[in-house]
């Protein structure tokens, strides 16, 4: 073995042992990089010209458009985290489906499920529905086990089920990977993060269709664990809960429907389809806020309910019209219906703004707006400090011939492009153990997917693979970030062990979907290649 492989090696060594211990990430991978870039100075074996390129590869990444949907989306799902759409889906699907066995459990699936393709936030999302959830489930005499198992798996759909932070991140390394292999092959086709996004939706459905099934058989085999809700305590009125369901549901299924929509139509990229979803969240924050409190009618019509609603109308009639008409104002000959739908346009886009004006103010005077803004902003931060930390730790991973030496051994793999996927898919799972999927998408990504890709693995269908991968990450113990969000708001006679013991099916539920995902790639590239 070289000299440059052994420090590729302790480079790796080095840097796991240094986010097991706990160490900050991104400075774990940037120093480590440094410490390994002077050894491989000091035996010859690294030119520091590499280091050379990390100010080009910062400014591409802080120039890059399509990583603008990071801190949208994030402030998407903060702000209807904190204005508790979680907490009326979770009622509202309870009274739904609590007549039957296992119904609270089912419910717990199909919101996280919801609040997966609105907010993508994990942490916020197990953190609210076990707060909301788990002593309901437990009062109602809901296994422990069941109980957790469910609200920690469910809160990670965040992952899977698009618009997730993971796809985003994925996206963007990938699209990166697979224009340089395409441009080795000369057959540059480009791959966007809707392209995943679209390839994730049907897998992240046949997840959550998994955990219902699950939850129905448990019910069948164990009726004692998941029992229903009593007789007395149901709603029977069926036209009243026809009502609270479609009141409660439809606003963030409009959200849902306009920020995915725009994406899997091609109206709109994801940096644009996640502003629209960070000022719909607004919207449906300040509209929920009119709820709580009351407006006299001259405040209604200033800065409350009504520029509220009509700015909600408003977006889905910009959306009806850009469909249409084309809106776009550089062209030389403009027709007169054109011309029209674009003073339409201007008038819609006034009352947007006037909502949004109005939602930001309800927000901002009950404290939500500050608190959204700054776990943005730290969110988005951390995010962007681990990316720029794994950029140069790639740079000196690769000046130390890493690349090279990853190829050889996936080529070696037996079995072709089968081995070497599976050997990839078995290396992140144990990593999702020990390394978070932030670090796992830009350390380990960027390392294996040229070598994949050159192999002929379709992007999309190995995107999807390894996000559903990662999702795993968040379930398997002893660091499994679900169990840790689950575990800080749980009650006491609910134990860690519990906990542990209750996300172990949720896991096998995941390696299953994976397993189906590989042997039926046309679950992730069905509708991506339908839609190009």
């Amino acid at each position: 073995m070289s000299i440059a492989e052994t420090l590729n090696i302790l480079l790796f060594v080095t840097v796991c042992a240094a986010l097991m211990s706990g160490y900050q990430v991104a400075f774990a991978l940037a120093g480590s990089a440094l410490l390994y870039a002077a050894l491989g100075q000091l035996f010859g074996v690294f030119d520091l010209g590499f280091l050379a390129l990390f100010p080009s590869r910062i400014y591409g990444i802080m120039t890059n458009e399509t990583l603008i949907a990071v801190p949208l989306f994030v402030f998407m799902g903060v702000m209807l985290e904190r204005s508790k759409v979680a907490e009326d889906l979770l009622e509202t699907m309870g009274a739904l489906f609590g007549s039957i066995r296992g119904g609270l459990g089912i419910s717990v699936v199909v919101v996280g499920a919801l609040l997966a393709a609105s907010t993508g936030i994990v942490g916020a999302t197990v953190v609210t529905m076990g707060l909301l959830s788990l002593p309901t489930m437990l009062r109602r005499g809901y296994s422990p086990e069941i109980a957790s198992g469910t609200i920690a798996a469910s809160g990670t759909l965040g992952q899977i089920v698009p618009p997730s932070i993971v796809l985003i991140l994925l996206g963007e390394v990938l699209s990166s990977e697979y224009q340089n292999v395409q441009f080795q092959v000369r057959d540059y086709v480009p791959l966007s993060v809707g392209d995943l996004f679209a390839g994730a939706l049907i897998p992240g459905l046949v997840l959550v269709g998994l955990y219902i099934l699950y939850l129905i058989v448990m019910a069948f085999l164990r009726p004692a664990s998941l029992p229903a809700i009593p007789e007395d305590e149901r709603l029977t009125d069926a036209a009243a809960l026809f009502i609270r369901v479609a009141k409660v549901l439809l606003p963030p299924v409009i959200l849902i429907v306009s920020v995915l929509g725009s994406i899997l139509t091609g109206l709109a990229t994801a940096t644009e389809a996640s502003a629209v979803g960070a000022v719909g969240a607004t919207l449906l924050a300040g509209f929920r806020l009119r709820r709580q409190k009351r407006d006299k009618l001259v405040s209604a019509l200033l800065t409350g309910s009504i520029p509220i609603a009509g700015a909600g109308f408003a977006t889905l009639g910009l959306f009806a019209l850009s469909a249409r008409f084309d809106l776009r104002l550089t062209r030389a000959d403009i027709p007169a219906a054109d011309q029209i739908a674009i003073n339409v346009a201007f008038v819609l886009c006034g009352l947007i703004a006037w909502g949004a004006l109005a939602a930001l103010w309800r927000v901002w005077r009950e404290g939500v707006l500050t608190h959204t803004v700054r776990q943005t902003t730290q969110i988005t931060s951390m995010v962007f400090l681990i990316l720029i930390g794994a950029t140069l730790f790639s740079l000196v991973f690769r000046g130390l011939g890493g690349d090279e030496s990853v190829e050889q051994l996936l080529l070696a793999m037996p079995g072709g492009m089968w081995g070497a996927l599976a050997a990839v898919m078995l290396t992140m799972f144990i990593l999702g153990f020990f390394l978070d999927f932030i670090e796992i998408t830009f350390v380990v990504v960027p390392i294996v997917a040229p070598v994949l890709l050159l192999m002929g693995v379709d992007p999309i269908w190995l995107g999807v693979m390894m996000a559903i991968n990662l999702q795993t990450s968040f379930l398997t113990p002893p660091f499994g970030f679900a169990l840790f969000y689950l575990r800080g708001v749980a009650p006491p006679e609910v134990t860690t062990a519990a906990i542990y013991r209750g996300a172990i099916p949720f896991v096998f539920l995941q390696l299953v979907g994976l397993g189906l995902v590989a042997a039926l790639p046309a679950l992730a590239t069905l509708l991506p290649n339908a839609l190009r």
